[in-house]
This record gives C-alpha cells, structure tokens and sequence, in this order.
C-alpha cells in the first residue's frame, strides 16, 4: 500500500467517524434547527476537532430533573402552583385592576416557571454601585442566623476582599453562611481566595467546576444570578458583580450604571428558594430538608406584587425571554428597555416590531462602549434594524451600562440579570424579579429618562452615515450571533 492510499484510507475513516459523530451528537439530541444548522457546519468544516469544539460549547443539559427534585419536593412545589391558581391568584387577581390587567402574564409565570406570587413586599432601587455594596455590606453585618450569596463573578480585589472579610466575621459569629460562585464568570478568583471563610465554618461552593481550572465542558452553561439572601428576609437580586469596576474604579469603563433591588417580604422566600436549589446542584447533594434553610415567618408590611421568574439551559422553555414578549406585546403606551447587549432572536425582534407598528413608544438603552467587541457590533445591526419601525436607540455616554431592565407602560417592569441575547434566553442559569406596582414602575421610568440626559440618540441618518468597516464588523458580527 503506497502513500497515496494510506493518506486515503485516512481521510475515508476520518470522513466515516466525522459522520458517525455527527449524527450522534446532533440529530438524537432536541435544539432549535438554526443551532442544529450551525453545528453542522462546524463539523463538517474542521473534521473531528469540530466534535471536541462541540463538546465545549455545544452540549446540550440533561434537562430531566436537573436539580434532582424528589417526587415529595417535586409534588410540593405543585401543590403550590395549584394553590396560587385556585386561590391566591384568584383573589389577588380580581382585587386589583392592574394584577387583572396583567392576569395572563401572571398565569403564564406560575405555569411555566413554578414563579410565586406575593403581595406583600417592599423594595428598595439602587442605580450606584458603591450604594449598593454600602446596603448589602451592612445587612450582612446584622445577619443574625443566616447569608446565602450567590454571584456570577466575584473578584480577589478591594471589593472582593470587603465582601469576604465581613461574610468571614459573621461566620466566626456563628452566622451560617454559604457562598456560590460560577468558576468561568469568576475564573481571575483563585479558590484559596476564600480560605479564611472556609476556615471560619463558610461554606462555599462552585457552579460547574472546571477539571483541574484548565479544562471546562459546560462554558456555555453558566450561573449568571446574582442573589443574596440575608436572615430569610432580605434579599438582593439585579445586575452588580462583585468587584472594584462595579464601583466605577475600571479606567477602561468609567461609572458604571446598574440596577438592582433590596426586597423584602414573601417574595424573599421565592429567592431563597432559586438559591437552594443552585446550591444543592453545586454541591451534587442533598444535606436534609429545605426548612434548614433561615426563613423568616413573620408578616410584612409591604404592598408590592412580585414573581421571582427563573430561566436556564434546564428547561425546553425559555420563561425569561417569553415573559419579556409577554409584556412587549402588553404594552399600550411605552416600552423602555435597558440592557448592555441586544442580540435577541427573531421572536423577540418581531415583539418589538409589532408593538412599534402598534404605535408603542419603544426605547431601548445599550452601552456607547463595547465590553465585548463582537457583541458590541452586533447589537448595533440588530438595533439599526428597528430604527427603520421608529424605535428610539440611545447610546448611554456616562460610562458603561449593564443594567437589565424593563418598563412597561409605567406599571410593571422586571430588574434582573438576563441580557436581551440567545446566550441568556436559552444557554446562562438567569433570574429576574417582575413588579407589579406603579410607583416602583415610574420610579424606574424615571431612571430611565435620567439616563436619557447623559446619553446620545441612534438616529436612522446616524446609523446611515456609519463606515463600510463598521458595516463589515457588522456584518460578521450577526453572523456569529447565535454562538455569542
């Protein structure tokens, strides 16, 4: 056999298992046929390693009882569903005009995503980092029983170190405190930076570790909530990480401009309840019975409706995204939308366009400056797309904006941390609190129009007078979008 039919028989068995992998890996598994697609084309382009890239970015989750729910928990969690069904959402539903003029949604939530209901909570905006921190850093030192923490990144430096030291000291105090981290988002953070909380009885645990920090087969599929839990009846959730930037002191970022809530009321157990289950997957174990846990029993005050909506790479369904749609295609007046990517998909895009053909005042907020070039570029080939239906573009100039947010209307509005791209509608863990009051919907309107002043408009003669590089930058950016 000479040389010539040795590189042959190669490239034949080369071809064969290229195939055989393909139709393993691609066609047994269930994905949206503009993924399967694109698959497909990487194999069939790069021969082999195309299946390891797979093997990285591609895989889809097991989604069948990912958190490993017994048919006890699983049965609970539906008797509840059913109970706000049959009573609390009847009762509050008819009592309120504006829940009732948000019935289906709230139906929808509960349906889809086992997303509670409560009325009777309070909330506290924050827009500025160093606020927000200053708030949290204080609760945590009055915690009496309990913190659980939960963030995307987490990084080793001034602010890092603040936020360890003072969960440190209350678990030296005898406070139980569990910390959770994703290990790509917070891939700087090395994990010894957390031994003197360890040593002090924290416990800590790591979203999707990788094999010895080197080698990570879920990079697509990250943690991305941001959620702290303090006594059972404070809790956190919105856009800040944790790190000196957040506090505008990355010279690349200047100010950077987030949203967050303080909450507190029932709505704290529902969080409480999205961070149990994240931490028993962490720690692939189920130590007792989920009343271990601080909740605090005692009634509050408030009078604000809320559903805590989860989403992730779990579920065949994307409960954020649809609950976005949702309120797009709800709205009469105004849709304000702030976010630091808008990649979205053609569902979405057509949301947008039906309520800008409907006469919806539709405004959308994204960074003047790209933390991720790609991304950057392609946003601004999908928002150039709806300048041509009357959206109002605006480019925020004070900094860098990475807050995730919805107004609708001025009466409901959603804070939390998905960003308008397939990698949070389908690939990243998510989660977001949906507010069904005025005053807190104005409030963020508000912010809104104050960011407007600080802030420049994407007029469709703006947009017309780019450069063909920028074009082109475009151009190739869409083309990546689904995989960014």
């Amino acid at each position: 056999m000479g040389i010539g039919d040795i590189i042959a028989l190669i490239l034949s068995i080369t071809i064969v298992i290229n195939l055989l992998l393909l139709v393993g890996v691609l066609f047994f598994e269930r994905r949206d046929i503009g993924n399967t697609w694109a698959w497909i084309l990487v194999m069939v382009f790069i021969p082999i390693a195309g299946f390891f890239i797979y093997l990285f970015l591609g895989r889809n989750l097991k989604q069948k009882n990912f958190y490993k729910l017994t048919d006890e928990e699983r049965k609970e969690i539906d008797a509840e569903v059913d109970h706000q069904l049959s009573t609390v959402y009847r009762e509050n539903v008819q009592q309120s005009p504006l829940l009732k003029k948000h019935g289906e949604l709230i139906h929808m939530n509960l349906i889809s995503s086992d997303a509670l209901l409560s009325s009777d909570n309070d909330i506290q905006i924050f827009d500025d980092g160093h606020r927000k921190f200053d708030s949290l850093i204080a609760d945590i030192q009055a915690a009496e029983k309990e913190v659980n923490i939960q963030y995307y990144i987490i990084q080793s430096d001034a602010l890092g170190t603040r936020l360890r030291d003072a969960l440190t000291e209350r678990a030296n105090a005898g406070v139980k405190v569990r910390l959770l981290y994703d290990e790509v988002g917070s891939k700087k953070t090395a994990p010894k930076f957390f031994d003197e909380l360890r040593a002090a009885g924290g416990e800590v645990e790591v979203f999707f570790p990788s094999f010895f920090r080197l080698i990570n087969f879920r990079v697509n599929n990250r943690n991305h909530r941001k959620l702290v839990i303090i006594d059972g009846r404070i809790a956190y959730i919105g856009g800040f990480n944790v790190g000196d930037e957040y506090l505008g002191l990355d010279k690349k970022f200047g100010y950077w401009r987030d949203t967050h809530l303080r909450i507190q009321g029932k709505a704290v157990h529902h969080i409480q309840g999205k961070f149990i289950l994240d931490w028993h997957r962490a720690g692939d174990n189920k130590p007792g019975e989920w009343d271990e846990y601080a909740f605090h029993l005692e009634k509050q005050g408030g009078t604000i409706p809320i559903q805590i909506v989860s989403s992730g790479p779990d579920s065949v369904t994307e409960h954020l995204k649809n609950m976005y749609i949702k309120l797009i295609l709800s709205a009469k007046k105004s849709v304000f939308i702030q976010t630091p990517y808008f990649i979205p998909d053609t569902s979405f895009m057509d949301a947008c366009k039906i309520a800008l053909l409907s006469g919806v005042d539709v405004r959308i907020m994204i960074p003047c400056k790209p933390d991720h070039p790609f991304v950057y570029w392609a946003t601004w080939a999908y928002v150039g797309d709806l300048l041509d239906y009357g959206a109002k573009i605006l480019l925020y100039e004070n900094g860098f904006l990475h807050a995730k947010t919805i107004v609708v209307d001025e009466e409901v509005a959603a804070v939390g941390t998905m960003n308008i791209d397939s990698r949070s509608f389908h690939l990243n863990f998510e989660v977001s609190a949906i507010v069904y009051d005025e005053k807190v919907a104005k409030q963020l309107h508000g912010l809104f129009l104050k960011d407007i002043e600080v802030s420049s408009e994407l007029t469709p003669e703006r947009y017309a007078e780019r450069s063909l590089f920028i074009k082109f930058k475009e151009g190739i950016s869409r083309l990546l979008s689904p995989v960014l």
